[in-house]
């Protein structure tokens, strides 16, 4: 796995649906769900008739680590939920998921440090997880 700097990411073997519905069941393993999906490629394609390459989003979100987030810095709404993103580039499969430590410095609330390293940890785990065929 790579660590940018901003998200945590790999490729995959799988096809882009395989790796897609691989996502969503380690994020349920990890106790998040999916709030919401944005199918990039439908999008371009319907609003400027853009032909691309498959690209979902995955707005996912841990409700417990969450709360502790909310209750702690409860503006930090505005940068949930986490973000994770499968595509397919040059005939690869990509998987990346939002550095939940990097994403919640630019709050400048150490009290947060404990719970970013969490969701870091669990996203870290999906990205893996989820790239295995």
């Amino acid at each position: 796995m790579l660590a940018t700097g901003y998200t945590l990411s790999t490729t995959s073997k799988l096809d882009h649906a395989d790796a897609v519905e691989h996502v969503r069941e380690e994020l349920k393993a990890e106790g998040f769900g999916v709030l919401c999906e944005i199918d990039v490629q439908a999008t371009l394609k319907d609003k400027l008739g853009v032909d691309g390459d498959p690209y979902v989003i995955l707005g996912a979100c841990n409700p417990q680590l969450a709360h502790q987030a909310l209750e702690t810095e409860p503006e930090l709404g505005a940068l949930l939920p986490c973000n994770l993103v499968v595509y397919r580039r040059d005939d690869t499969t990509h998987i990346a998921a939002i550095d939940a430590e990097r994403m919640l410095s630019v709050v400048g609330n150490e009290q947060l440090a404990p719970t970013a390293a969490q969701v870091r940890d669990k996203l870290a785990r999906v990205v893996e997880r989820a790239a295995q065929n």
